[in-house]
Order: C-alpha cells, then sequence, then structure tokens
C-alpha cells in the first residue's frame, strides 16, 4: 500500500486529487483504502431528498440514478456541511454495468473510494458501498475495503433478470469470502435463497426496501 502525494504547484486539480490525498492505497488499481465502519444504519435516505431533510437520524446512500448524485462529485465541497448533519453516508453508488468498457467501471469504482475517503477525512462516519458488474470487477470493488467490518450492497435491479441474479450471486459469494463482512446492509430485496447462507454463517443482514419498492406498496395500498 503505498502513500501519494498528488500536489502539482501551479495546476487545477481537475481530477479531484485532494479527495485522497494522504490515503494509502491497494491492489494494481491503486484505490483508496477506507477506515473499517461498525455502525449499523437504522433509517436510510437518498441522497437527493437528504439535501432537503431535516431528519438527521438517517444515513445517507445513492442507490437512485447517477444523475440525482453524480453532482457531488462535481463539487463535494457544497454537499459536505449537509451531509455532517446525518448520522453517516453508505460510499456513492456510481453505475457498472456489464456493456461498460472495464475502465469505466474501474473509474466509477475509484470515484465511490474517492468520495468515501474525503467523507471520512472530514470526520463523516461512512459504510463502503460494494457495487460490481461482472467477474472481471469482483476483485477490484473489494480493493481498499478493511475485512470484518459493515459493508453495503444494493439489490434494486439486480434479481428479477436471471443473468442479472446469477451475477449477483456470484459476486456476492466472492465479496463475502474476500470481506468476511460482520453486517451486510442492504438495500433493497433481500430474498431468503441468497441471503440464508450468510445469516447461517453468522453474517448480519440488515435490509431496507427501495423507493421504488415502497412507492409500489404505496399506490396498491
Amino acid at each position: 500500500m503505498a502513500i501519494k502525494n498528488s500536489a502539482r504547484n501551479g495546476c487545477k486539480d481537475v481530477f479531484r486529487s485532494y479527495l485522497v490525498r494522504g490515503a494509502k492505497f491497494a491492489g494494481n488499481l491503486e484505490l483508496p483504502v477506507l477506515k473499517p465502519s461498525f455502525s449499523v444504519p437504522e433509517k436510510v435516505i437518498t441522497f437527493s431528498k437528504a439535501i432537503r431533510s431535516t431528519d438527521y437520524e438517517c444515513w445517507v446512500h445513492f442507490y437512485e440514478d447517477d444523475t440525482n448524485f453524480e453532482r457531488i462529485w462535481n463539487n463535494p465541497q457544497k454537499y459536505l456541511p449537509i451531509l455532517k448533519k446525518f448520522k453517516g453516508v453508505i460510499s456513492p453508488d456510481f453505475s457498472l454495468y456489464r456493456d461498460m468498457p472495464l475502465v469505466m467501471q474501474q473509474w466509477n469504482i475509484y470515484r465511490n473510494r474517492a468520495i468515501a475517503c474525503w467523507l471520512q477525512n472530514n470526520g463523516i462516519e461512512v459504510i463502503p458501498n460494494i457495487r460490481f458488474a461482472d467477474f472481471r470487477t469482483y476483485e477490484s470493488c473489494c480493493l481498499g475495503v478493511e475485512k470484518h467490518s459493515v459493508i453495503a450492497i444494493g439489490t434494486h435491479g439486480c434479481i428479477k433478470v436471471n443473468r442479472d441474479r446469477e451475477y449477483l450471486i456470484d459476486g456476492l459469494d466472492y465479496i463475502v469470502k474476500a470481506l468476511q463482512p460482520s453486517v451486510i446492509v442492504v438495500y433493497g430485496t433481500a430474498p431468503n435463497y441468497i441471503f440464508d447462507k450468510y445469516i447461517k454463517a453468522g453474517i448480519q443482514i440488515i435490509q431496507f426496501q427501495s423507493e421504488f419498492h415502497l412507492s409500489r406498496k404505496a399506490v396498491s395500498a
């Protein structure tokens, strides 16, 4: 794990290297290493709602369309005072699609870690969100995340289609073996046939229904 100094005198920081200043880096991709979190959310709220909310007992998450939170990458300082009011943050869920070029998927994993690293350095409790696409991203999505800590995943949109479900199951197996988490926070569906074996292995599963599911439930009520 190397420590890098990315300062360039007289240069504009267009790559936002300040986000990872002083960080340690892991793996060939040199993703910033995060401090482990052992906190467990009781309530969660999407980033787009959090910026107008006063329910500061929530944890802020980014399991929504990328267009709703790309702004935190473009101007993170603007949202720091808002995020500091909440219990904590689940790191950004920048999209990884299997048909995206691999380098773009790796870039989005990096952005997840970079924002998380910066938030931690500014005193915010952060649970790392582990997002993967296919087997090419299984190893890299674990880089920089400490073993035996709390992690988060999003399952919304990953269950319905057989192929997506296969990658979810396969990727989860890899992640659990690699990180051996104490708790997995699940945003979206957490069916027994996928998660029972982790519960039996002593891993606590904390599940929150997606906004989409809750909205459909409200309409049908």
